[in-house]
């Protein structure tokens, strides 16, 4: 079967291609993969049909799930073979213009379908400018904007740590460190929330975003400054890109790096309070936070099913054919709790930091942008724990709701107690 080069470039495939779904297939969108228990679903499709599984999108459109750990590792070692080209994708057919996945599947002008040998210099381009970020300047920000947000909640004595803090700080120490002032990064904030929690008012989001990060790229072309965004302008490779490419990318990086660190922060809390083992730590030693953190990565990665590879060419992955066109979906998450990989998931992972979290191959997550994100998620952790070291759920642990996405994990609210304190002056410093 020939793939398309560009959606609805091919009729239909015939009978025993992938439009005809697997009775086995699981819906991405149906009630399991919104449970609690994630994990139990992942071990249950890999026992039923091993390391790669058939699942249905949107409008029963056909894909894979890649479940394994080794073949997750193959499939983004060989972009040759698998390809972020979305074009490639033989249901572009059967996709209508109003499919709820396009913003995650269609072909896009950023850095993320991007492929080849200007996928690797705009890539550079990117690592660079978030690479030459000063770490201190980097925990100073964090640190302060922390504070600030700690102090509009510490003299009550509750808060919502996802609404109030988690789902803040990043985005207010990305927008810093892109150029923004700290009053532009607070007005940036709501727009950035509502862009990734995927509401009614996302579409308006992301036009805000785009419309501030324009305004900003277009102000440091003329006055540059010693943000990112200056820095990605003033790039060897800048030349080779357009203002639009450029812009793409950078509303890309600020909405990637904000929502998977406000998970993990959310998702660490979560695990300190809950887990025994991390009890008795809470108010001790910095290296509770770091393994938490870590665990996280490995359980309750924020990054869960990511969109995707495409064949280039039929080929077998995990014992099956997969013809040219083909989308294969990657569950991080999945991968993660291989059971060729962990076969006793009750053992914590003792710091080991070969998960898949981040993605692998060229077009994995930068080292740069993860270094960031553990930098603001670990800064952040600390600093509450120091400022509330009485923190506690106000809630039972039973009682937390997950977000219903099957592709990012992270709470709905995280209510706690602590003891009310008085604010701090550190966080009304500029």
């Amino acid at each position: 079967m020939t793939p398309p080069q560009h959606p609805g470039a091919a009729s239909a495939p015939p009978p025993g291609c992938p439009a005809h779904p697997d009775p086995g297939a699981v819906p991405l969108l149906g009630p399991r993969f919104q449970n609690d228990d994630r994990a139990r679903l992942y071990r249950e499709m890999y026992e039923q049909h091993g390391p790669l599984a058939p699942v249905l999108l949107p409008g029963d459109v056909p894909c894979w799930l890649v479940l394994g750990y080794r073949e997750l590792h193959r499939v983004t070692s060989e972009p040759a073979l698998f390809s972020r080209d979305s074009g490639l994708w033989n249901q572009w057919p059967n996709i209508p213009p109003d499919w709820p996945l396009l913003p995650m599947v269609g072909k896009q002008p950023s850095i993320l379908y991007t492929v080849g040998e200007r996928h690797r210099r705009r890539a550079a381009l990117v690592g660079d400018a978030l690479a030459a970020v000063d770490p201190f300047e980097l925990r100073n920000h964090a640190e302060r904007f922390a504070d600030r947000l700690i102090d509009g909640i510490c003299t009550r004595g509750s808060a919502d740590l996802i609404a109030e803090y988690a789902k803040v700080l990043p985005a207010l120490v990305l927008a810093r460190l892109y150029g923004f002032s700290d009053e532009a990064g607070a007005e940036l904030v709501p727009s950035i929330n509502a862009l990734v929690d995927g509401g009614p008012d996302a579409l308006r989001g992301r036009d805000r975003v785009q419309a501030a990060m324009h305004s900003l790229l277009a102000a440091r072309r003329t006055a540059p400054g010693a943000g990112v965004a200056s820095r990605m302008l003033r790039h060897d490779h800048a030349p080779e890109f357009t203002f639009e490419e450029i812009l793409e990318d950078m509303v890309v990086n600020i909405v990637a790096g904000h929502q998977p660190t406000a998970d993990w922060i959310g998702n660490s809390l979560r695990l300190m309070l809950t887990d025994e083992r991390f009890a008795a730590s809470l108010s001790g030693g910095r290296h509770s936070v770091a393994e938490a953190m870590n665990e996280v990565l490995w359980e309750d990665t924020p990054t869960q099913n990511i969109a995707g590879r495409w064949t280039t060419r039929d080929t077998r992955l995990a014992g099956r054919h997969i013809p040219a066109g083909d989308l294969l979906m990657l569950s991080f998450a999945a991968a993660n709790g291989d059971p060729q990989i962990r076969p006793d998931r009750t053992v914590f992972t003792g710091g080991n930091s070969a998960f898949l979290s981040f993605g692998h191959g060229e077009h994995r997550c930068p080292y740069p942008a993860q270094d960031l994100a553990e930098g603001i998620a670990r800064t952040g952790i600390e600093v509450l724990l120091d400022r509330l070291p009485d923190l506690d759920l106000a809630v039972s642990p039973q009682a937390l709701v997950w977000r219903a996405s099957p592709f990012l994990r992270g709470l709905a609210a995280l209510p706690a107690r602590f003891t009310p304190t008085p604010t701090s002056a550190a966080g009304g410093q500029g």
